[in-house]
């Protein structure tokens, strides 16, 4: 059964097409700062930030004087991580996979 989101419509459907184009970081700042405003991104990375700090377990206060995010978003994202939609743990796992990956790169290179 495929996940169906409660903002899925074809616009939604569009954007996320979208997304899974960019090939690249840069490409990724360049659609970024047209769609969004600087807020809007700044908000949304640092959602993922406080989502990585959660899962090393780093406590609700060293998050907030870590990232600057309020308390209220960091139990946002906490909800999220521990009942939403594993969308932030597809991610994060995702990312420290292509991180580790990178140091055994880097690693062989300087062998």
């Amino acid at each position: 059964m495929a996940y169906e989101s409660k903002t899925q419509n074809a616009a939604t459907d569009e954007l996320s097409r979208a997304i899974l184009t960019l090939g690249t970081v840069e490409e990724c700042y360049r659609f970024f700062d047209d769609v969004c405003t600087i807020r809007e991104i700044i908000d949304i990375s640092q959602r993922l930030q406080v989502a990585k700090l959660l899962k090393t377990g780093a406590t609700f206060n060293q998050i907030a004087a870590d990232t600057g995010a309020s308390t209220a978003t960091i139990s946002r994202v906490s909800r999220c991580l521990n009942y939403g939609t594993d969308g932030y743990t597809i991610v994060l796992d995702r990312l420290e996979k292509q991180d580790k990956m990178s140091e055994t790169e880097q690693d062989a290179e300087e062998s």
